[in-house]
């Protein structure tokens, strides 16, 4: 009883996976009104927003992401809903809260305090070992599936220095542990090198961004086997056309100086033979457009087929799910791309998905 589906000359691949995105919300052309709409949209009108944005991510092909921060428990709402069928979109593995020190890049520092009760630590604002304990607890109390903190400064933040440590080694190795005890990874945020070289001898899993790491960082990482998810895309996004001037001008000099920095972290990084996963930073770029980090990758070195496995394989075994995903191979869950031609010659074919199918289930087929 099985259907047989022509689907012409395309080459198959297994679902995308997306190790850093932020589902849940979307950058507008207004940086003020980012933060206003965050704040004052009713989370009952942003969960139908983040419902379209993961139907978006799905139709690109992505059938596995992975959330690395969110608001109001919108994320694991979501995922419920989606693993619940009652809307169509990736499978989800969320963070719930990032962890952050106060005033550091994922507290809201750009409300006045008399105007915005500061954050507690169930929103992830910790500075002590004891508290980021606590604090990686109440995120899995309520959902996470991995944790996410932020190691050092933030590109889209105003009140910090992008490559700045924000929290203590020590502090690293009690929220790390804890989390790895609870089994649950843990992803850094992280532009600076010391904030880095801090995080990965502190059995940090993998290193978001990256911008300015060194040679000497990225040979540790290769010992540790620490991955490495550059999020080309948000760089380049923030940094074409207009999209850099709706920023305040210390944002426009962070853009200009982590941009400038990540194309030779990410050519040192491949020949350091760092393991290099696939995110985007989904939401600083609008959703639905990740593939184009494929083409950046290749256009930095990458090898296409290797730009391929770090979004299926390499990311699997990251996420901590290559026994479900990843590859297509008997016994595994039936995640399934399809895109025309062959992508080895053209890796911006996989901008043009013309066939999805997510655990077995097709969402997307071409027009008959």
């Amino acid at each position: 009883d099985a259907e047989t589906i022509d689907l012409g000359d395309v080459t198959l691949l297994p679902g995308f996976i997306d190790a850093h995105t932020h589902t849940t919300f979307e950058s507008t052309a207004d940086y003020y009104k980012d933060d206003f709409l965050q704040q004052h949209r009713p989370v009952s009108e942003q969960a139908f927003y983040a419902a379209s944005y993961a139907r978006k991510l799905l139709e690109a092909g992505f059938t596995t992401i992975r959330d690395l921060g969110s608001r109001d428990l919108v994320d694991v709402g979501l995922r419920n809903a989606i693993k619940a069928d009652l809307v169509p979109g990736p499978r989800m593995l969320v963070a719930v809260h990032p962890l952050s020190a106060t005033g550091g890049h994922g507290d809201g520092n750009n409300s006045p305090p008399d105007r915005v009760v500061p954050r507690t630590l169930f929103e992830g604002v910790c500075d002590s070992p004891d508290e980021c304990v606590k604090a990686v607890r109440l995120q899995v109390k309520y959902g996470a599936d991995v944790i996410k903190v932020m190691a050092s400064g933030g590109v889209l933040s105003l009140a910090d220095a992008v490559d700045a440590p924000q929290l203590t080694r020590e502090t690293l190795e009690a929220l790390i542990g804890e989390a790895h005890r609870l089994g649950k990874k843990v992803a850094a945020h992280c532009h600076g090198d010391l904030a880095a070289k801090a995080a990965i001898e502190a059995g940090i899993d993998s290193i978001e961004h990256g911008s300015f790491l060194k040679p000497d960082t990225l040979a540790l990482m290769k010992r540790r086997g620490t991955v490495l998810v550059p999020t080309l895309l948000a760089s380049e996004w923030l940094s074409t056309g207009d999209n850099s001037t709706k920023y305040p001008p210390p944002i426009q000099l962070k853009i200009k100086q982590a941009t400038q920095a990540r194309s030779q972290m990410f050519r040192d990084a491949l020949k350091a033979g760092v393991v290099i996963g696939f995110g985007t930073d989904s939401a600083v770029a609008p959703h639905g457009i990740n593939a184009r980090e494929f083409s950046l990758m290749t256009g930095l070195g990458m090898a296409p087929a290797a730009a391929l496995r770090s979004a299926t394989s390499v990311d699997a075994a990251l996420l901590g799910i290559d026994r479900q995903t990843g590859t297509l191979e008997a016994g595994k869950l039936g995640d399934v791309v399809a895109v025309p031609g062959n992508p080895l010659v053209d890796i911006k074919q996989t901008e043009s998905v013309v066939f999805v199918m997510r655990a077995g289930r097709i969402y997307k087929r071409p027009a008959r």
